[in-house]
């Protein structure tokens, strides 16, 4: 499943080389929150922050992100872990929280993610496994919020 997965993020990511913008896959209200977090993306990344426009960590953007869908999560990543229902990597749907060890993303379809990365990149799209060669962080659950 992993294989497959790391295939279908070479495959997004060439698209994204050739100048395709990342767009979230599926319908309903979880594509909506996650249609939402994208408008965000180039905004800066602020420890422990919480503002959409002016600087989230990775769970304040989260939290912020579903909250104006009227949800409230908890400011902290391994909390968020905890919230909604569990489903698998293979199940997850756009809008659903991606966890690592200490951090978060919300997952946008076709293998990638949307998340506050850390002081140096601001809020981005990566895949999944964001780090070198697809191998990134372990994800260590997928939490469904909307369901």
């Amino acid at each position: 499943k992993r294989q497959q997965l790391l295939a279908q993020q070479q495959q997004q990511q060439q698209q994204n080389n050739s100048g395709s913008s990342d767009k979230v896959v599926g319908t309903g209200t979880g594509a909506e929150v996650a249609e939402f977090a994208l408008q965000y993306v180039g905004n800066p990344y602020v420890w422990g922050g919480t503002s959409l426009t002016n600087g989230a960590d990775c769970s304040g953007f989260i939290m912020s992100v579903y909250a104006q869908f009227g949800y409230s999560l908890p400011h902290s990543s391994f909390s968020m872990r905890r919230s909604g229902i569990g489903v698998s990597l293979e199940e997850a749907q756009a809008g659903d929280i991606i966890c690592y060890s200490g951090h978060v993303a919300i997952y946008i379809g076709n293998g990638r993610i949307v998340h506050a990365k850390g002081d140096e990149y601001g809020i981005v799209t990566d895949p999944v496994y964001y780090g070198w060669g697809g191998t990134g962080p372990t994800v260590l659950a997928v939490r469904r919020i909307i369901h």
